[in-house]
């Protein structure tokens, strides 16, 4: 396999050299495209034992962080540690109490949230998307192409379904035709990429999960993560080839869906620690403090990607997302409340800033958006991020089970909902 691995990488690098040998860079363009890598369950800890070069090298040029998936643990938003509830997590920038995918089988997505595709579509309909799968359904089922419920989203190009291919890639046992099929789709996407360069692609790999559930914390399953970073190594090649001769600035994002089983790294999808523990690698420098010192969410990437490639996300969407920008700065993160005697609702939040802030605090007593159809919010106040608390009166309606809560400062909002309790 490292006879072909190296044949790509040659083959690309040929071409690179015969489409141009005089190409020097060009200036830096305003034009910014992302692609988001989601390679298949990396726990953070069985990460660091891995042989990662080419992840540990773009993430010395740029960020690296411990994430999380999961929601918040025993509380509303907890989701299953399941490969396609992390997608969907990081598609539509929200848990899954929200979007309602709950397993790999994809019953009854809600599509009311939208992925960030669809996102782009809306707001700017000639910019091109792309996928590079190894799973089919992350097009079909999560990204909804040709659905009535995602407003028929058509994918600009896609490279996927080849695990249907039973005569090209015969199923063996040892599941190494998905091994074949993820050097494939890396080989396309690498190649797509620097010749087409669409604004926003994802790239799934499924290799290392599949070693996962067969062998456990192993050497089989170490090899396969290195396996990954090498192809993701391909990919990022790309991408500089085509920053360098286009001028584009591109942002590629590197993470993974779910941890695995604390007993021995087979399994996943409950809520230990390991299970929901995961990372994200970002081929920019960040100044971001919430970044720097804390342990992000997968949910975070979809504000990210909003925010390198200048998406304005309609306020609607905003109020409804549950995660924070990994880029620009963040006021306040980790906003949590309670209800007493279902009059008043204490708030509380974090922040790594040290400047004063003004926050908005907005409440909506009904939870429409899920049905497509838009919340009343109420202003309550206003509050300086710096206190960290805020108290206020609210009335809610008899037979109200949860309130949405909202805090929004002029660089970001960010949303809870509140149990109400006697």
């Amino acid at each position: 396999m490292k006879i072909f691995l190296n044949a790509v990488f040659i083959l690309l690098s040929f071409f690179t050299y015969s489409q141009d040998k005089t190409s020097k860079s060009t200036p830096k363009s305003n034009i910014r495209k992302v692609v988001f890598i989601l390679v298949d369950g990396i726990s953070s800890d069985l990460f660091y034992k891995a042989n990662t070069p080419f992840i540990d090298a773009m993430s010395k040029e740029g960020a690296f962080s411990e994430a999380y998936v999961g929601g918040e643990k025993g509380g509303y938003s907890e989701s299953p540690t399941i490969s396609a509830v992390g997608y969907n997590s990081l598609l539509t920038g929200t848990w899954a109490n929200k979007h309602n995918v709950l397993g790999n089988e994809i019953v009854n997505p809600n599509y009311n949230y939208s992925t960030i595709f669809r996102l782009l579509k809306d707001s700017s309909p000639n910019k091109s998307i792309a996928i590079y799968s190894t799973w089919l359904e992350n097009r079909t089922k999560l990204v909804g192409e040709g659905l009535e419920a995602t407003g028929n989203i058509k994918m600009d190009f896609s490279f996927d379904g080849l695990e249907l291919d039973e005569v090209k890639y015969p199923h063996d046992k040892l599941k190494k035709y998905l091994k074949r099929i993820d050097a494939e789709v890396a080989r396309k996407a690498a190649n797509h990429i620097y010749e087409s360069g669409p604004d926003l692609s994802w790239v799934y790999l499924e290799h290392s999960d599949d070693m996962g559930h067969m062998y456990g914390e192993s050497p089989a399953y170490f090899n396969a993560v290195s396996y990954e970073d090498s192809l993701i190594g391909l990919i990022w090649d790309a991408v500089k080839m085509r920053e360098q001769e286009t001028g584009e600035d591109w942002l590629i994002v590197v993470t993974t869906d779910h941890g695995r089983m604390p007993s021995d790294g087979k399994h996943h999808g409950q809520q230990s620690y390991r299970e929901r523990s995961t990372w994200v690698a970002l081929s920019k420098p960040v100044s971001n403090q919430y970044f720097k010192n804390n342990r992000v969410a997968i949910v975070d990437v979809f504000p990210t990607i909003c925010d390198h490639m200048g998406i304005t996300v309609p306020q609607k969407i905003a109020y409804e997302l549950d995660g924070v920008s990994l880029i620009k700065k963040v006021d306040l993160f980790d906003l949590k409340g309670v209800c007493v005697n279902k009059k008043y609702i204490s708030l509380r939040w974090l922040t790594e800033e040290k400047e004063s802030e003004m926050a908005n605090v907005y409440v909506s007593y009904t939870d429409k958006y899920k049905k497509g159809e838009n919340d009343d919010f109420t202003f309550l106040g206003n509050v300086d991020v710096q206190k960290r608390e805020f108290t206020t009166v609210i009335s809610p309606p008899k037979g109200v089970e949860y309130i949405k809560i909202v805090m929004s400062t002029k660089n970001q909002t960010i949303n809870t909902w509140v149990k109400i309790t006697p």
